[in-house]
């Protein structure tokens, strides 16, 4: 794959386009269908100024799931705005477009989602840089890369990132699409997601039962009481599924 600068970013050298090719190349070079997308995150964090990184698939409704992600901490920021429903990556799939955070501690971006911020700045995340991945106004999920002190991408890594969202999205269509190297068919983006959120689902339709209501209803009390409680969404549907909490009307 021949990466390509993003729209109105500065063009790369002929030796910088080369180097990224390569780097993408083996980035991928015998590694099964299945984990090409992290392959290629990875690439990211080796190569960028950024601490670490994570990829988000979106599935049915409001559903998301954690594919890969570099180190705990990016794990955690996936989960933070997974129970929050708020979030730079979840702007960036809303709109299918980039959401580049530069400075979560104050300003415009520390306003813009108050309460992700905080506890983002909280797990000592300064910065978060997040891009959509899939095309024609659709996203299938999020390309998510954080940083512990505060700045933009420089333009480099800026089209360095843009061109491994590409990829990453190119090899999650081939995946859905059953098309892996190595014949893998993960059928559907949450079966293949490397993920504990199937607790989340059963949570949810357990509390639907509890209430009579539907799913979007039995997920947004689900966050509004992982939220008053302190906990994630994956902690307290768990709980939920131990019988640890009932809901009532």
């Amino acid at each position: 794959m021949e990466p390509v600068p993003p729209e109105g970013g500065r063009p790369w050298s002929g030796t910088e386009g080369r180097h990224l090719s390569d780097v993408f190349a083996g980035a991928v070079s015998g590694v099964p269908g299945r984990h090409v997308p992290a392959a290629l995150c990875q690439a990211c964090v080796d190569l960028l100024d950024i601490t670490g990184a994570s990829v988000s698939l979106a599935g049915g409704g409001d559903a998301r799931a954690l594919w890969w992600s570099s180190d705990a901490r990016a794990g955690e920021l996936a989960e933070a705005q997974y129970t929050l429903g708020d979030g730079p990556c979840r702007t960036a799939a809303a709109l299918a477009a980039p959401v580049l955070a530069a400075d979560l501690s104050r300003g415009q971006d520390a306003r813009r989602w108050p309460v992700f911020a905080q506890q983002a700045v909280a797990l000592g995340v300064k910065a978060l840089f997040s891009l959509p991945l899939g095309g024609g106004g659709l996203a299938v999920g999020t390309l998510d890369l954080y940083r512990d002190a505060p700045g933009p991408l420089s333009d480099r890594d800026q089209s360095f990132a843009f061109a491994a969202a590409d990829g990453i999205t190119i090899a999650l269509l081939a995946l859905q699409a059953g098309e892996g190297a190595d014949g893998e068919r993960p059928g559907s983006w949450l079966d293949a997601a490397e993920t504990d959120h199937e607790e989340v689902h059963i949570g949810t339709g357990m509390i639907m039962v509890h209430l009579g209501v539907g799913p979007e209803d039995a997920l947004a009390r689900l966050r509004a009481h992982a939220f008053s409680h302190g906990q994630t969404v994956t902690e307290t549907a768990r709980d939920v599924i131990a019988g640890r909490i009932r809901f009532h009307d």
